[in-house]
């Protein structure tokens, strides 16, 4: 279990601490939502989220197999609903592997992303387009 402690600050601001390790984050709404924009907001996280947990994951799997993915490249767009309830519509994401796509690593490394837990823990009602791009 992880425990993350967030305090409100004011001005659509939170802070987060994250309590293994002390470390901190802040958020504010974004400027179509009444905010100042001026750092992640709470969606940019889940897009954030997603990505870095796709990246670790097939980190994770390269490792086990020895393969060296330095230089694996992440794009996430985050778009926003149009109508009510404001929601994550659409989450499509660019993944530049440092491998050749003929590969005997390109399924495991498309398995492995898919199998994420952020992946596997959204909405089914999110899109979420991958384009693969393998540069081996």
């Amino acid at each position: 279990m992880v425990k993350i402690t967030i305090d409100y600050a004011g001005e659509l601001r939170c802070n987060a601490t994250h309590g293994p390790s002390g470390q901190s984050l802040s958020t504010d709404a974004p400027l179509d939502n009444k905010g100042k924009g001026e750092t992640f907001s709470p969606t940019d996280l889940v897009a954030t989220a997603l990505g870095n947990c796709m990246a670790t994951i097939m980190g994770i799997v390269a490792q086990r197999k020895q393969l060296d993915l330095t230089g694996l490249h992440l794009t996430v767009e985050k778009i926003m609903s149009e109508d009510m309830p404001r929601r994550i519509a659409k989450l499509p994401i660019i993944i530049e592997v440092p491998i050749a796509e003929d590969s005997k690593y390109k399924d495991l490394m498309i398995n492995a992303a898919l199998s994420c837990p952020v992946h596997q823990s959204l909405n089914p009602t999110i899109e979420i387009p991958i384009t693969w791009v393998w540069n081996g």
